[in-house]
């Protein structure tokens, strides 16, 4: 995790000032009826009692980080989406891996019709996406999937002058009728165009891919928008090729290089969702209040009339006792909870927060030096080269059963982890279920190395084991490794203890650190990328695409790819290669046959063992227990992707 330390102290409090207005009695009419002895004088119609203005409701979440901006394509950070979830609603949520349309009026899909695929005819010279997915000018020897093609089994390189036919997607969106932006505006499909052409403008610094692939992006009418693909291009997600609308009535008279610093755009954007903002304090707080125009106010929305954000730093201490005595309400996962586990725990466990913990999608690994880069030239154990310890698979099982991964989660996390079996989150669909197939087992991990010929010869574990009779590997060889890591103090906690438990098996380990830009330094002098390691502790995340490409054979960085890839451990396999190729294929609109795709793949993986899955990054979001609704999503933008929903009540109903 990558936050930088931004410690605020707020040393004021939060004081509310009611104002009652008294009413003026107005006399009543005098009575008409008959007046009777008792009834000799009129009265006036009793007054009113004065009725109190009630305070606002506030729901006050506090953030580890202050965004620089609030500009779309200006940032990209969680508290800058935490902030905008307020503002923009959708257009489609994404919890717990399901999508659900905000803005837009359904998802595209083939079988609502607003997904179709078009089979079109390319010429020499076309834009086209190629069958590695990369945007080429189509010439002889482009490599290419044609009309009818959606894996690399049937992929073909075209010759340069026979005809040939690819697929092109068109998807159409339809907007929610009558919302408007929060100045009364209707929003259109215009909108969206208009958000598109900002990001493909070259001054905009956002990620072009989409932009890249889109052949043609236009407002079919006031409420539609159609995309077309480039020829070979099919999206993971559909409505990640819809552009989050943005307001041209208002933004339409700046530059795109000026709406990167115009207050307009990074400090007061208007949206179409529940809030507005009122005031932006620097480096205290930022006020937001109701949304009057908000398209959902009919359902008596949104619950809270006013939201701050405030800025305490991502220090634990500050936001737990924030949380603790009512300054804050929520915190989110942009403060670094995890660092305080102990004491959130303890909290939760007295009843004084609720607290959400979310497991990846990022997550920790040890890799194999499988295939260093000095065998790239030929490997001989006469070669001056380290031995090759890990050629064999049994080896590399070995060391996972010798691994104490359990006493990792018990000690380093206090249980709130878990042990990965594969690329995704527990929870995630695509995850292989049922048990660890490695757990910490040590006598057998013993049996494996004993089964290869490394041999403990004095029965001490204390000394590494030697090689007798191991295929590519010098007569008496110690199995001793470097254990290569960063200096983080986590991955130094996890460390110690791997390095513990793997000594118990007579492996000789010694635990190297290095800052992080030596560490991940390009390749041939980095010793990540370099491929000179025996192992390494580091994280990859899980995203859209099946992580699976990470160690394929086409990703073993070397000297011929200029050090550019992902596949550091050298580990290749066809077999291996092959079931990730059907998973990068698959789309997950195949259903199961898409899911069977992703897990097989990962079965795969965990056969061969050319990384060792350790524990997944750990976030925690807290609230206070009267705060209710609240369901922080993995897979969301944001911790408050229901943001106009939550409520507060002292016995949430959930």
């Amino acid at each position: 995790m990558n936050r930088k330390p931004i410690l605020f102290r707020i040393r004021y409090g939060v004081m509310l000032i009611l104002i009652l207005t008294l009413v003026a009695c107005q006399a009543g009419p005098a009575g008409a009826g008959k007046v009777t002895p008792s009834d000799a004088v009129a009265t006036t119609a009793p007054s009113p009692l004065p009725t109190p203005t009630q305070p606002p409701k506030v729901l006050t979440v506090c953030l580890g980080e202050e965004p620089l901006t609030l500009y779309l394509y200006g940032g990209n950070s969680r508290a800058m989406w935490n902030i905008l979830e307020a503002l923009y609603d959708g257009p489609v949520d994404w919890v717990n891996g399901q999508a659900r349309p905000i803005l837009l009026e359904r998802l595209p899909d083939r079988e609502n019709g607003d997904v179709v695929e078009e089979t079109v005819t390319v010429q020499a010279g076309e834009e086209v996406v190629d069958s590695r997915g990369q945007v080429v000018f189509l010439e002889k020897g482009v490599h290419v999937l044609p009309a009818g093609c959606r894996e690399a089994g049937c992929a073909q390189t075209w010759d340069g002058s026979a005809p040939l036919e690819m697929t092109r997607l068109r998807i159409t969106f339809h907007l929610r009728p009558g919302v408007t932006w929060s100045d009364g505006q209707p929003l259109t499909a215009a909108d969206s165009v208009y958000s598109f052409h900002l990001a493909a403008d070259a001054k905009t610094p956002t990620s072009k891919f989409y932009v890249e692939r889109t052949a043609e992006y236009r407002a079919e009418d006031a409420q539609t928008v159609v995309w077309v693909g480039k020829p070979g291009y099919v999206p993971y997600d559909y409505a990640a090729v819809f552009f989050i609308p943005l307001p041209q009535h208002v933004w339409g008279t700046y530059t795109p290089e000026a709406l990167l610093t115009a207050e307009v755009s990074t400090r007061r954007p208007i949206g179409w969702g529940p809030y507005v903002i009122e005031t932006w304090q620097p480096g205290e707080v930022l006020r937001l209040r109701r949304n009057l125009n908000y398209f959902r106010a009919g359902e008596g929305l949104p619950r809270f009339d006013i939201v701050e954000f405030r800025f305490l730093g991502d220090q634990a201490d500050n936001n737990l006792y924030a949380l603790l005595h009512g300054t804050c309400d929520v915190v989110d996962r942009t403060v670094l909870l995890e660092n305080q586990l102990k004491d959130v725990l303890e909290a939760e466990k007295n009843g004084q927060i609720r607290l959400w913990r979310l497991l990846g999608p990022t997550w920790e690994h040890l890799d194999f030096g499988i295939r260093p880069a000095a065998y790239d030239a030929g490997y001989s154990p006469y070669g001056g080269y380290r031995q090759d310890i890990f050629g064999d698979v049994r080896v590399r099982q070995a060391f996972a059963y010798c691994l104490d991964r359990e006493r990792v989660i018990r000690e380093v996390f206090l249980g709130q982890n878990r042990v990965p079996l594969g690329f995704y989150p527990p929870d995630d669909p695509r995850s292989l279920q049922g048990e660890n197939p490695f757990p910490y087992d040590p006598q057998k991990g013993q049996q494996l190395l004993d089964s290869v010929g490394w041999v403990d010869e004095d029965a001490n574990p204390a000394t590494p084991r030697v090689a007798r009779g191991v295929p590519n590997v010098l007569e008496g060889t110690p199995l001793a490794v470097t254990y290569l890591t960063t200096n983080a103090p986590l991955r130094q906690k996890v460390a110690a203890i791997l390095a513990e438990s793997l000594r118990g098996c007579g492996i000789g380990v010694n635990v190297q650190s290095l800052d992080a830009g030596e560490f991940y330094a390009p390749g041939p002098e980095g010793p990540l990328f370099g491929r000179k390691f025996d192992l390494a502790a580091f994280a990859w995340q899980s995203g859209d695409e099946s992580p699976c490409f990470l160690y394929m054979t086409e990703q073993i960085p070397s000297a011929s790819n200029h050090w550019l890839g992902t596949n550091v451990t050298g580990f290749s396999d066809p077999t291996y290669d092959r079931l990730c190729q059907v998973a990068l294929s698959a789309h997950p609109s195949d259903g199961e046959v898409y899911l069977t795709a992703q897990r097989e793949v990962q079965a795969s993986y965990m056969q061969f063992v050319p990384s060792l899955p350790l524990y997944y990054a750990l976030d925690l979001v807290a609230a206070r227990p009267d705060i209710c609704g609240l369901a922080p999503s993995l897979t969301g933008r944001s911790d408050l992707w229901n943001l106009e929903t939550l409520d507060r009540a002292s016995n949430c109903q959930e």
